[in-house]
């Protein structure tokens, strides 16, 4: 097989596979990648090779530039970090299960040297050179995140609850459907109630999330046990604050989340990364990315609580991108049992389903996997394009599969008994797929994996291939004050400390930094914050933006500046109006005291504005695209990823439809000579039933040969007619004209069309012999090539010699075995 399955868009899966012949097809099995936009599922027992599918279809979408969020109840998704393009030994062997190793009487290293040569071996047979693994690494990054936990890389849960996009706030009915299912993980995460319309608690926090959303300030857990205290709210409906939810019950409700907030274990839930979808899709320097986050160490409500504060940050990312037709970024979920059952309705239900319903027009493919088909919901199953059914266990979950599949192939397609057969003969790695977006299922064998499939990881084995990542990521941050900060600014910075609170003038506003985390002492340091409307124009660029800039800066040791130049970006959203009860402030100079002076330092900072500011923007020529404002440059990179990926199938589909057709027919003749060459050798012949001698081209040439080959072996005394016949088709073919006319003319006669009389004689020849060939006389619509007339009709028809052995060759094919030709996606 030639490696033409690097194409750009379409992902190796595997090959077709012949249950009957237990065959596998010569040519590779390519899924369009735009299929996934209408999201996949995959269902399979254990050891039916579930796992080994879906990291085969990560690794395609990765060497393809697509990023994936992939959410690991198991542990088995680490192991698309187990890629070793060497296959030496020497690289499996600390990846090896040393009790395996004992239970097959090996060393480590004997068995890590016999797992490489396995992978070698494994991969040749699919054509896979191991320098495609080598491109799967290159193509992504591959991370994973741990959230509560240090083994990998910590994400940050639950630091902030941030307020959704502008774009998710305009939507009422979308803004009260993320609330609900953030309120919903949180409650369940402390072990309450979590119904939306009888919780008292359900309610408040809700409540209180939108009044902070809608203000657009973000909310954490310290400010919603203050909140929660003393809620901005008199009345809640009909009725007031404390007839619905008294002061005393409420204190209970703060106590519980200030106990997960104080609670050692959790410390871990409030560092690391913040939960951020761009930021696991692409790295800052826009490189794809796998992020797998790792949940295998969390209990039960843990893992609710996270899974459904991703899934609400995937809505809010997905919401911000402009739509496309091309496959943007993948959701892959494995063991989806309990997340997305068919009547219960966990936090995780609603968001999910809102992906399967919406995601499609902005691109990002969702892929769902779990052992049973009963886990899923209906409506999920509705909304899926692709399913990908492996073996499976019990008669009850192939019944509900094949409910589905003959719903969903009505049109057309198998029948219930065959699909049930081909359900009942799926063995290990072997899928039956069905794609909507192709005309029948097809049995699939899934490629082998360039990833070591070496079984789930345990936290230490994380926190072992994380390791590199975690000490660059560790590294001691850079200083508050740049190296050449100026005395004033370092005597600033270790500015007096007094209990009290220093009076400010009327006129200026008093804002305070939130505080992160806990610590036993909170100390308040004065800065001044700046904010600013910035307008850039450019008329080459096509540029006009106004850009809102905050700024915080530090006091000069005298107090009568500002050091705008060592300022830090600051949201004045982000900002409270109160400080934290019992805390430190630092001394406030003089001039800070003093309202002129704040005016001058207004003018400072437009006058630094203007000398210093610029908005930075990036270009890409070749695809006439500039960033946004604000927007990074892994950020951008990514956005030209997709435009590329957007070109690139626009113009695949233009060269589908301008050469499939004539592609369509050179298969078609590919298929038809195989068939016939098949037929050629010896021993090997085809029935062919009434009505179907046609094919002018193809039966013809086939036809000879065969001719050849039986009067190879034809008895002497045959020899005479044969004679009489050829010198009869010899002078057929010089006035086949003639005798066409007269034999149609005839009374009594057949009357088909004929290009002379050729294959007249030859189908008389063979109806005359009583034998395997045809008996009846041809029909009168079939079509005949020779130009030998009666003489050889007459020849052989009058009892002179009778012979066997002719076998007409015809372009039916329905008596055939057929041979698949999977689709292709090819651009060249």
């Amino acid at each position: 097989m030639s490696t033409d399955y690097e194409k750009l868009g379409a992902f190796y899966l595997g090959r077709v596979f012949d249950p009957a012949k237990n065959e596998l097809s010569p040519e590779p099995l390519l899924y369009d990648s735009r299929d996934l936009t209408t999201h996949a599922v995959c269902v399979g027992m254990t050891g039916s090779g579930k796992t080994g599918l879906c990291l085969s279809l990560l690794e395609e979408a990765a060497i393809d530039g697509i990023p994936a969020i992939c959410i690991d109840p198991k542990g088995d998704l680490g192991n698309l970090m187990l890629t070793f393009p060497q296959l030496q030994g020497a690289d499996f062997a600390p990846w090896v299960d040393p009790g395996e190793a004992a239970r097959k009487s090996l060393s480590v290293d004997q068995y890590a040297a016999q797992a490489a040569e396995q992978w070698r071996k494994g991969l040749a047979e699919w054509d896979q050179p191991p320098e495609r693994i080598a491109r799967f690494r290159a193509a992504a990054d591959v991370a994973i995140y741990t959230p509560g936990s240090d083994s990998g890389l910590p994400l940050s849960i639950l630091q902030s609850l941030a307020p959704p996009p502008e774009e998710l706030l305009a939507d009422s009915g979308a803004l009260s459907e993320r609330i609900g299912s953030v309120v919903s993980g949180l409650l369940t995460l402390l072990g309450r109630d979590a119904d939306p319309l009888q919780s008292r608690e359900h309610i408040l926090l809700s409540n209180l999330l939108d009044n902070a959303w809608r203000a657009g300030r973000a909310v954490d857990l310290a400010t919603l046990v203050a909140s929660v205290q003393k809620p901005p709210l008199t009345k809640l409906g009909a009725l007031d604050l404390e007839t619905f939810f008294p002061a005393k019950e409420r204190m209970a409700l703060s106590l519980a989340i200030n106990g997960l907030l104080a609670s050692p274990r959790f410390a871990t839930w409030t560092r690391g990364e913040p939960l951020d979808a761009q930021r696991l899709l692409y790295t800052p320097e826009g490189k794809p990315r796998i992020a797998i986050i790792s949940i295998a160490h969390l209990s039960d409500a843990e893992r609710m609580f996270v899974v459904t504060l991703l899934l609400n940050e995937i809505i809010g990312w997905m919401r911000r991108q402009p739509g496309t037709s091309s496959l943007r970024a993948l959701l892959y979920m494995d063991e989806i049992f309990g997340y997305f059952p068919p009547t219960a309705v966990p936090p995780s239900k609603p968001p999910m389903l809102t992906l399967l319903k919406q995601a499609r027009a902005f691109g990002l493919g969702c892929v769902l996997a779990t052992q049973n088909p009963v886990d899923l919901d209906y409506k999920g199953l509705g909304n899926t394009g692709t399913w990908l059914i492996g073996r499976l266990q019990t008669e009850r979950d192939r019944d509900r599969l094949l409910d589905g599949l003959t719903t969903a192939l009505s049109g057309g397609g198998p029948d219930r008994a065959d699909l049930a057969q081909l359900l009942g003969s799926l063995t290990q790695r072997v899928f039956l797929m069905r794609n909507v977006h192709d005309d029948a299922p097809v049995l699939l064998k899934s490629r082998w994996a360039l990833s070591y499939l070496r079984g789930p990881l345990t936290p230490a084995e994380i926190s072992r291939l994380m390791a590199p990542r975690k000490t660059a990521a560790n590294s001691p941050p850079p200083q508050v004050l740049p190296r050449d900060a100026t005395p004033q600014a370092a005597a600033a910075a270790t500015a007096p400390i007094t209990a009290a609170r220093p009076p400010l003038p009327a006129e200026v506003e008093e804002r305070f930094m939130p505080v992160r985390g806990a610590a036993d002492r909170i100390t308040y340091q004065p800065r001044v914050l700046g904010v600013a409307k910035l307008h850039f124009v450019d008329k080459p660029l096509g540029v006009d933006e106004w850009v809102t800039l905050g700024l915080s800066a530090p006091l000069a040791d005298d107090g009568h500046a500002v050091l705008w130049d060592e300022a830090e970006p600051c949201v004045s959203a982000s900002t409270t109006g109160e400080s934290v009860p019992g805390a430190d402030f630092g001394e406030l100079p003089s001039a800070a005291q003093r309202a002129a002076s704040f005016a001058q330092w207004g003018k400072d900072l437009a006058t630094h504005l203007y000398q210093n500011q610029k908005l930075q923007i990036y270009s890409c020529d070749a695809l006439k695209l500039l960033s946004k404002p604000g927007e990074s440059e892994g950020d951008f990179r990514g956005r030209i990823q997709l435009a590329a990926r957007e070109q690139r199938d626009a113009g695949a589909l233009k060269l589908r439809e301008k050469f499939g057709p004539k592609a369509a027919q050179l298969n078609g003749q590919l298929q038809r000579a195989r068939q016939g060459r098949a037929r050629t050798r010896p021993g090997i012949a085809a029935e062919v039933p009434d009505g179907h001698l046609r094919g002018r081209h193809a039966a013809g040439r086939a036809a000879r040969p065969q001719g050849r080959v039986h009067r190879q072996h034809r008895p002497r005394h045959h020899r005479g007619a044969l004679g009489l016949a050829h010198r009869a088709r010899i002078a057929g073919s010089r006035t086949r004209r003639g005798i066409g006319r007269a034999d149609r003319t005839a009374p009594g006669r057949p009357q088909p069309r004929m290009r002379g009389g050729g294959g007249r004689a030859r189908h008389d020849a063979g109806c005359a012999d009583g034998g395997a060939a045809r008996r009846e006389p041809r029909a009168p619509q079939d079509r005949h090539r020779g130009g030998q007339g009666d003489a050889a009709v007459d020849a052989l028809a009058h009892g002179r010699r009778r012979f066997s052995g002719f076998r007409f060759l015809t372009r039916d094919h329905s008596c055939l075995p057929s041979i698949p030709f999977p689709r292709s996606t090819s651009t060249s």
